[in-house]
């Protein structure tokens, strides 16, 4: 049996085969687009735990009053005295997380020790960066107040 001769002319054809994979302009566009969303998103990430880390210290600083009142209504005078106000070890302290230090000292004069105190609560690296925040404070009276980097009151954003 003879086999037909199979010419050039005569062969199929290979067709074109598209590469399986991607382009560079398309592996481009697609890090053009994650870093658009990651330069949005980073930030905002940042600025919320920023806000949850001044609840952690809002809340420390109100049941450091709340232990004060309590010691108060026993002792007949308030105390800056870590041990008995049922923590561990001296003021100033961290809390919480570790974001803010902690500390308990008597009002401003003519008040002294005994019939006034002041918590302040303080930002610790990292959350020095919010610098919007830096201190809270609550005194005897439940006057709460904060104070931005430059020292002015924000209580009206900060204890919100």
């Amino acid at each position: 049996m003879k086999y037909p001769r199979v010419t050039h002319a005569s062969r199929p054809r290979p067709t074109a085969k598209r590469q399986a994979g991607f382009t560079l302009v398309e592996l481009m566009i697609v890090v053009v687009i994650a870093s658009i969303l990651l330069g949005i998103a980073v930030p905002a990430y940042q600025r919320y735990s920023m806000k949850a880390r001044r609840t952690e210290a809002r809340t420390a600083l109100l049941d450091l009053a709340a232990r004060e009142e309590r010691y108060f209504s026993t002792n007949n005078t308030y105390t800056q005295t870590a041990a008995q106000l049922g923590y561990s070890g001296a003021f100033p302290q961290n809390v919480g997380s570790g974001y803010y230090s902690v500390s308990i000292g008597p009002g401003a004069a003519p008040l002294t020790i005994g019939n006034s105190y002041v918590i302040t609560a303080t930002a610790v690296a990292p959350q020095t960066g919010d610098t919007s925040c830096i201190t809270f404070t609550v005194d005897q009276t439940g006057l709460q107040s904060s104070a931005d980097a430059g020292g002015a009151n924000t209580a009206g954003t900060c204890w919100q």
